[in-house]
């Protein structure tokens, strides 16, 4: 889900934007995403014009803006649409590419594979940086083809409010190549957040991961049903979500996908797999969240 929105941001803020998929199904799959988020950016900015409260940071750093202004970024975001292309050939998707952001799924092996057919196509000037949620560029890096020009830059969901992009770099990334990452946050309305070192989880998943777990475990070992705890978190925190609409928003597959990577999941009596299998049985249904209509509550 993050990946389409990386795109889509991108191109709103002028970069000329391909998104690589696998398949043909996959593009299919991928432009209602990319519907569904030019809608939010026209109806977002048409509410801000009687609503300043709508204000998104993502959008631009002027927050108070005239309708004409307004109309003008309505256009931007008709144009940017027309202009994201996708394809399914890694030459293409390569070819003259600054920057190559990878926003695949949190699997060790199908990163791998994507780095090592990617590096037979990429341009030397290419910089390639990783969207990973929890796991490190040190443990990549030699499979890029360039490991002096490959490091992380992790954004949070709905990036057009939510406007963070962590760049975290390993022991053998490129200081320039980590600078012209930063200003590339910042070109595309951004603040970056520049870590000293690597850390699993970054800034925010490192606190959002275990809140997360937290919430996940008390459900799967029916303590208190979803909603219930949300409402918990809610009213006692003054949160405008809980963790399980934020669970929504971050998809269950990423979920599920991490859980899977804790050691005690192979024990079915452990609360890892009793979570696991929680999100596995709303994945099977095809509720894997916002993007699908539905996951732990439903969208329109």
């Amino acid at each position: 889900m993050l990946g389409s929105q990386i795109a889509f941001q991108s191109a709103f803020c002028g970069f000329n934007v391909k998104i690589w998929l696998r398949s043909e199904s996959s593009k299919e799959r991928a432009q209602p995403k990319l519907d569904r988020l030019k809608d939010i950016y026209l109806n977002t900015l048409e509410t801000m014009k009687t609503n300043p409260s709508a204000y998104c940071r993502g959008f631009t750093d002027k927050n108070e803006l005239s309708d004409d202004e307004i109309d003008q970024l309505k256009s931007q975001v008709c144009r940017s649409y027309e202009n994201i292309e996708m394809t399914t050939s890694y030459q293409e998707a390569s070819e003259d590419a600054d920057l190559i952001i990878e926003a695949i799924a949190e699997d060790s092996q199908q990163k791998i594979a994507f780095y090592k057919e990617l590096a037979k196509y990429m341009p030397e000037k290419t910089i390639l940086v990783t969207n990973s949620s929890t796991l490190l560029p040190s443990a990549f890096a030699q499979y890029t083809g360039r490991p002096e020009k490959y490091l992380a830059l992790h954004f949070a969901n709905e990036i057009w409010r939510n406007n963070t992009a962590e760049v975290m770099g390993h022991s053998q990334t490129d200081q320039k190549c980590y600078d012209e990452v930063v200003q590339f946050a910042g070109d595309i309305n951004m603040v970056p957040l520049k870590l000293k070192k690597e850390q699993p989880g970054y800034i925010l998943n490192s606190m959002l991961v275990p809140f997360l777990s937290a919430a996940e475990a008390l459900y799967a070992t029916d303590v208190a049903d979803f909603e219930t705890i949300d409402m918990t978190w809610k009213l006692a925190t003054g949160a405008p979500a809980g963790p399980f609409a934020i669970l929504d928003v971050v998809g269950l597959t990423t979920a599920y996908n991490i859980v899977m990577m804790n050691p005690e999941v192979n024990n079915p009596e452990s609360v890892p797999a009793k979570i696991a299998a929680k999100l596995k049985e709303k994945i099977d249904a095809g509720k894997t969240g916002v993007n699908a209509g539905e996951g732990f509550y439903k969208y329109d």
